[in-house]
């Protein structure tokens, strides 16, 4: 049977397409971390109130970062390199979404305008991210092993996305609509051709670990390629659309300590 239940749970059950699974996800949420540290670091002080949020987001991206290698660890495995056509944030980055990391090693302050494009830039992946662990969720939520994690990660990730939400909200407010509105749809085009690049190469590996026939990773690519074409044509809408989140100061009221893990 070919279903995303199937599928996850066939790539759980083998060590080694778990380990993949795990290394490429803490890898993403480790540079999320970094990337979201060193924009705290370096925001304008015209922003400086984000400076908090900015850092809770980091925080909660290393978590998950930690908790996914946690997972493997819990079963005697060692993260693996994470092949570069799997590596979905730099690829992002190559295509010139999202804030450069020369820039953000160097020491210079942010400009508003890059605010604004890293916030931008997390409404995308953020939205990606949001509905990958919904999908998660009614895959492992009850699970004893990892459901705990997948519960948590899903809630911190949907935190994201109203931050997200709230944030640019404030700023279309303040005038910089036009410009969020740009911005949105350029990461959201672009990243719609990387999710799809990304989901090809990884399910291509998973294939070959896990001996599928040619017919059933026929099946998978070619439901890939109808995702992006459904994307393509209107679906990546979702993406750059603005509201105000039920969950309003997500990131907020909390310190940028140690957020609380599930091992």
């Amino acid at each position: 049977m070919l279903s995303a239940k199937s599928l996850f749970q066939e790539i759980h059950d083998n060590d080694e397409s778990f380990r993949l699974f795990c290394s490429i996800a803490a890898s993403g949420e480790a540079q999320g971390g970094w990337e979201n540290g060193r924009i705290a670091a370096l925001i304008p002080d015209s922003r400086r109130h984000l400076a908090p949020k900015v850092v809770r987001h980091g925080a909660d991206e290393d978590k998950h970062g930690r908790i996914f290698t946690a997972l493997l660890r819990k079963r005697g495995l060692e993260p693996s390199e994470v092949p570069e056509d799997t590596d979905y944030t730099m690829l992002l980055e190559g295509l010139g979404i999202g804030l450069a990391h020369e820039k953000l090693r160097a020491d210079e302050s942010l400009s508003e305008r890059d605010i604004i494009t890293y916030l931008a830039h997390s409404r995308v992946t953020e939205q990606r991210a949001s509905e990958e662990m919904v999908m998660l969720l009614k895959v492992f939520g009850d699970h004893p092993e990892i459901g705990r994690a997948v519960r948590m990660i899903s809630n911190d990730e949907d935190n994201h996305l109203a931050y997200c939400h709230e944030e640019l909200l404030r700023l279309a407010r303040e005038g910089h609509g036009r410009t969020i509105q740009a911005l949105l749809r350029e990461c959201a085009l672009a990243e719609i051709r990387v999710y799809r690049d990304v989901s090809l190469a990884v399910m291509g590996r998973m294939g070959t670990i896990l001996g599928w026939s040619r017919l059933r990773a026929g099946l998978l690519a070619l439901g890939i390629h109808g995702r992006y074409v459904y994307e393509r044509l209107g679906g990546w809408r979702r993406m750059v659309s603005l509201k105000m989140p039920e969950r309003r100061d997500a990131l907020g009221g909390r310190t940028g300590g140690p957020a609380p893990e599930f091992a």
